[in-house]
């Protein structure tokens, strides 16, 4: 069962950073592997393109996920990339309390997410899925979902 950090705002020293540079994995690969590790907990997965030894060009793949979960991850990426080693080092991050309400537009309610910093609302952001689905349930522009959201926070 994969566990989601609670929603007051807090400091978590229990996270890791890993990393491994790949040359030779096709790209159809690193969308299931990016899957695969969300699946198993990652907290965060993305790529960077690099230049490797010999100016290869390469691909940076790094996550971020709780200290519980790296052998999971470790399986995977030994698995299901070209990887011959992962490095991973401890990171802390400062989560902001988050927040949950809804928003009513013309066509119907949005889910939008805040940011809290020493309880003041400093991000806030409407949930793409739910805007994606009301823009295309009501034939309208995704970007005059978002305004309409943006003008109701105002």
């Amino acid at each position: 069962m994969i566990s989601h950090p609670p929603n007051h705002e807090h400091l978590d020293d229990q996270m890791v950073k890993m990393e491994v540079n790949l040359d030779d994995i096709p790209g159809e690969w690193l969308g299931n592997v990016m899957d695969l590790l969300f699946d198993a907990g990652a907290n965060d997965v993305f790529y960077t393109p690099i230049y490797m030894k010999k100016n290869r060009p390469g691909i940076l793949l790094q996550l971020l996920c709780s200290f519980e979960n790296v052998d999971r991850m470790k399986e995977i990426l030994f698995h299901e990339t070209t990887t011959l080693g992962v490095r991973y080092y401890p990171l802390t991050v400062h989560r902001l309390e988050r927040n949950f309400r809804k928003i009513m537009t013309e066509w119907g309610a949005v889910t939008v997410k805040e940011g809290i910093y020493h309880g003041q609302v400093v991000q806030s952001a409407p949930e793409f899925e739910e805007c994606k689905n009301i823009s295309r349930l009501h034939n309208v522009p995704l970007k005059k979902v978002y305004e309409q959201v943006w003008k109701a926070l105002r």
